[in-house]
Formats: structure tokens, C-alpha cells, sequence
């Protein structure tokens, strides 16, 4: 074989050992041959997939890259990034800290059957294989969080309250009860009554005896060893090997090569030039009272929130019918997956963000979601609703990743990518709103302002917390005094970074160096620059790290010139 040739076949052998690994990522993916399993993540299948990820990358490291055409030498460095970053987390025991309020296999197994067909027999009892697997899959999950335990790999206790709220949940005194029998109370028109009375007998039995006993069992384990060993400590810096952990992460999340300080700075930087922004729309308002004032009345004037769920969907509806009539003057390329908007669900939504997408999956028979949580409506402000919509829909997480799942590219970059630039290019969508006759309520342009203030204060914040000594509260106020969330939303946030090291660096750093390519380009092609042709260049590519990012859009502009 040529190095091409090598190239592929290495790259598809280690696709199948992931479908293979992880059958809920094949089930999201399209591919449907092992929905009736779960994946193994104990101690011991942590150590066989990262000897595997070696083992890749020691088989990579044998081709010769000189010898790769552009494509292939883009798609070498790429895959070699994306796993060597995945092996360095498992290398440093981030798997032993999977569960918090914001996150968990508990939050994301309830609604696993929004990710599988139900279209025949095979598909239902494929389904209920999958809850009967249920109990081993929480015994390897309580086997590397004791192991955790044992050697030092322990979450902050702040961020693991009110999960055993969401695991009692999941504990019915009847399966019909349970979100997870939903399959089971619709059928198709082609099955006999003996067929689903039957599946829904098994479906239930898998209910009742795997999915409650399971979730009972982890809840035990959770409320009388796991919560009570919680750290005080909330730096990411205090774990084992701490420092060199953060620093994996900020190069894990943002693609980048910085230092804590670093990105820090640029926080601070950037919080100034936003608060200077917000406080010409204080003044455009009339509003009379200083920053601390108006961000008071934000939160607590009636007019900014809505009563019931159904308002404030059919108000986060509108806009983003609106932005669909829009995109074809931004961009040349379009995906063709639809996507909906749901609410998160109740079980999770009192620890949960604003909103979040969950994506298709990429066979195409499911579409993309845009969850919005309408737990605590006081909560809920309105004014946040077009870049929040803008940010999670379209033109924002919905249209690139579904492009992305729609393109001619190796499953490894149509599934998968750099969370700068998927983050930092939904954070950009927000600013889009701005061209396309979005945000002409000055409220509606602080609420833009205070989610970009958001990420701002996350620079500042997250390596505050984790590298520099700051405490939970100090991180709290923070955000209180620079952006007009409620004390709800600012909690929940401040707890998901505490939880999940440098993820949230991602959103402004991304963002900063697309806008940055972007007004480079605009500078150097004057009449020559195209928005649309601008936006095909950074997104049918996929989510590449930041720096391959600026060599494409430089080639572009020197091919453009």
C-alpha cells in the first residue's frame, strides 16, 4: 500500500474499534449493528483502549507524511491531534470523574431512546437489551469512581449536589412511569397485538428489574460514599499531577498552545471592552442608575419573563423561524437536516444550563433538538432568547454540526472535532444576529452583550478557579457583577466549569480568532471579500483546531488575491 492508502485504512480501523468500543457513539453516528450493547468503562477497558490509542499512533508515526498529498496530510495531523488529546485524558484519570449536577451517564440513559430506531421487532428488543445491560454499566462506573476514591481523582462536592435529586427520578414504583418506557406506548401500524403486548411485558420486566434496581444501587453508592468524600477543594491544579492536567485541558479545549495567565489576561481585557459596550445601552435606554442598578432591575423587572413554558417556547420559536428566512444570504452551504426545539427534561433541568443542542443523528433519521429549560421561569429572561437561540440553532451549533455530519469527510472528522472551533463558531453566530436585523431592542442587544460578557468572564473565571487560587464564591461574584444572569443561572454555570476543567475556555477563544480571520480577510480583499464564500471556507471542512483554521482561510485569501 502507498501512504495514502496506509493512511485510510489505518484511520477505518480505528473507527471500527470505536463503533465497537462505544456502541452509543455508533447508535449516534447512523450505525445501528450494536444497539443492543452498552460500553464497557471499567478500570480494566480504560487501559485496553488507551493500549489501543498507542498502538494507533505508533502505526501513524510509521507513515511517511512528506509522501501524503495536502488532503491527506490534513486528515494525518488532525486524527493524529484527536487521539493523542483523548489518550492524554485517560492518561490522567479524567474518565474516574464523570458524574456532576451538569452532567452524567444518569442525565443522558433516560433519554437514549430519542437516539434509536423503533421500526421493527429487532429494533425493540435491541432496545431492552440495551436497559437489561443497564446494572453492569453502573457497576463499571461505580468501579472506576471507588478507584477515584482510592487514589485521589475526587469531583468538589459543590458540584455533585443535587444529583441524587435527578437519580431518584429515575426510581418509578411502576416501569410506566419511567421516560424510558416511552418506546412502549406506541407501536407500528404492522405489529400484531401478541407482539407488543409482548415487548411491552419485556420492555417493563427491563424496567422494573434493571433499570430501577441500577439506579438504586448507584444512588446508595452515591449518597453514602461518593457525596460525602466530595473535595473542598475546587481547583483542577489540587488534583494528582493537577497543573499538568489543566494545562492538557486549555490545550484540549481551545487547540491552542497557552498559559493560564495568558488567557486569563485576556479575559479581563475583553470584560473591559464589553463593559463599555453595555453601558452605552444603559445610557441609550434612559436608565437612571449605575451597572450594579440596571443588572437589578434586568432580573427582576416582570416585563423581562414570561408566566408559562408554552410562552417562552413559542417566543425562542419565532426568532428562530426568523434566522431561517436569513441564512441563505450568510452562507452557500446548507444542511439538510431539520432540527426541532424541545425542554429539558424535568428530571435535569433544576441543575442544567439555559439551553443546550443535542445533535442528529448521522444517518439522518433523527433530527437535531434544541433543548430549553423553562424550570424556573424568574429564571428565564427574554431579553437572552435571540443569542441564545442564535448560539444553540441556527446559525449556530445546529447548522455547523449538521453540516459537518453532511459532508464528504472520514467519520472521525464528520463525528467529531476541535471544541474551539465548534464553540467559538456558535458564539460568533451570535454576532451574526447583528447583520441580519436581529437585537433592534436595546435589551435584547444587553442580553447579546451579557452572553458575550459570559464568555469573557469564563477566561477569567475558569482559570481563576482552577490555576490562580480562586475560591467558588469569588468566581460567583464575579459573574454577578458583570453580567445580567440570574443567581440561578450564575451557580449552575460556575459549578459546570468547577466540574469540567478548561471546556469553557473554548467559546471566546474560538471566537475571537474567527473574528480576528475574518476582519484579516475583509482588510486584505476589500471588494473582494464574500461573507458566504467566508463561511464555506471555515465550515466545510469540519471543526479543525484553530491554527489549521487560519492556515485555510490564509490560502484562501492568497488564491482570492
Amino acid at each position: 500500500m502507498n501512504p495514502s492508502e496506509e493512511l485510510r485504512k489505518l484511520i477505518a480501523d480505528e473507527w471500527e474499534t470505536r463503533m465497537t468500543e462505544d456502541p452509543l457513539t455508533a447508535t449516534f453516528t447512523g450505525d445501528h449493528r450494536f444497539n443492543d450493547r452498552l460500553p464497557h468503562v471499567g478500570e480494566a477497558d480504560m487501559a485496553r483502549r488507551r493500549g489501543q490509542m498507542r498502538g494507533t499512533l505508533d502505526r501513524l508515526a510509521k507513515i511517511d507524511r512528506k509522501a501524503l498529498p495536502a488532503s491527506d496530510a490534513l486528515d494525518y495531523d488532525i486524527f493524529g491531534r484527536l487521539l493523542s488529546n483523548e489518550m492524554r485524558l485517560i492518561e490522567f484519570r479524567a474518565y474516574r470523574m464523570s458524574i456532576s449536577r451538569a452532567g452524567g451517564f444518569h442525565m443522558y440513559f433516560p433519554e437514549m431512546y430519542l437516539q434509536v430506531p423503533f421500526e421493527t421487532i429487532r429494533d425493540y428488543e435491541n432496545y431492552i437489551a440495551r436497559l437489561n445491560a443497564f446494572p453492569r454499566y453502573v457497576a463499571d462506573h461505580i468501579e472506576v469512581m471507588e478507584t477515584g476514591l482510592r487514589e485521589g481523582q475526587v469531583p468538589p462536592k459543590c458540584t455533585l449536589t443535587g444529583v441524587d435529586e435527578s437519580l431518584r427520578a429515575q426510581i418509578v414504583d411502576t416501569p410506566e412511569k419511567s421516560q424510558m418506557y416511552q418506546p412502549f406506548t406506541k407501536f407500528p401500524a404492522s405489529f400484531s397485538k401478541a407482539d407488543t403486548q409482548q415487548l411491552a411485558k419485556a420492555g417493563a420486566e427491563a424496567i422494573k428489574n434493571s433499570i430501577v434496581p441500577g439506579f438504586k444501587t448507584f444512588l446508595n453508592f452515591f449518597v453514602d460514599k461518593y457525596l460525602p468524600a466530595g473535595r473542598d477543594s475546587i481547583a483542577a491544579a489540587d488534583l494528582p499531577e493537577g497543573k499538568a492536567y489543566y494545562q492538557h485541558c486549555i490545550q484540549y479545549y481551545t487547540s491552542l498552545d497557552l498559559t493560564p495567565e495568558e488567557i486569563h489576561q485576556t479575559g479581563l481585557e475583553e470584560v473591559a471592552r464589553i463593559k463599555a459596550e453595555m453601558e452605552s445601552v444603559i445610557k441609550q435606554v434612559g436608565f437612571q442608575g449605575d451597572f450594579k442598578a440596571f443588572l437589578e432591575f434586568l432580573r427582576s423587572d416582570p416585563r423581562f419573563y414570561v408566566s408559562t413554558p408554552e410562552a417562552l417556547l413559542e417566543k425562542t420559536s419565532l426568532v428562530l423561524k426568523r434566522m431561517d428566512g436569513e441564512l441563505p444570504r450568510l452562507f452557500k452551504t446548507l444542511p439538510r437536516l431539520p432540527y426541532g426545539i424541545r425542554e429539558i427534561p424535568a428530571y435535569s433541568a433544576p441543575g442544567n444550563t439555559a439551553a443546550y443542542y443535542q445533535p442528529g443523528t448521522g444517518d439522518g433519521t433523527r433530527a437535531g433538538n434544541y433543548y430549553v429549560n423553562t424550570y424556573d421561569l424568574p429564571s428565564r429572561p427574554v431579553y437572552e432568547i435571540e443569542a441564545l437561540s442564535l448560539h444553540e440553532a441556527v446559525p449556530g451549533h445546529h447548522l455547523q454540526i449538521a453540516l459537518q455530519q453532511e459532508l464528504e469527510l472520514p467519520n472521525y472528522r464528520r463525528f467529531g472535532g476541535f471544541t474551539s472551533f465548534v464553540e467559538g463558531w456558535a458564539l460568533y453566530s451570535e454576532r451574526l444576529g447583528l447583520e441580519t436585523g436581529f437585537y433592534t431592542d436595546p435589551y435584547s442587544n444587553f442580553g447579546r452583550l451579557s452572553y458575550e460578557m459570559w464568555r469573557a468572564c469564563r477566561l477569567v473565571v475558569d482559570t481563576g478557579m482552577h490555576a490562580l487560587g480562586w475560591s467558588r464564591q469569588q468566581a460567583i461574584d464575579y459573574m454577578a457583577a458583570n453580567t445580567s444572569s440570574t443567581l440561578l443561572n450564575i451557580i449552575n454555570e460556575v459549578d459546570r466549569y468547577i466540574a469540567w476543567p478548561g471546556q469553557a475556555l473554548a467559546y471566546k477563544i474560538g471566537e475571537l480568532k474567527i473574528r480576528a480571520l475574518r476582519a484579516q480577510a475583509e482588510r486584505d480583499l476589500g471588494q473582494r471579500f464574500d461573507l458566504r464564500e467566508f463561511h464555506d471556507v471555515v465550515l466545510t471542512s469540519g471543526a479543525v483546531p484553530l491554527d489549521v483554521l487560519e492556515e485555510m482561510v490564509s490560502a484562501w485569501v492568497a488564491a482570492k488575491k
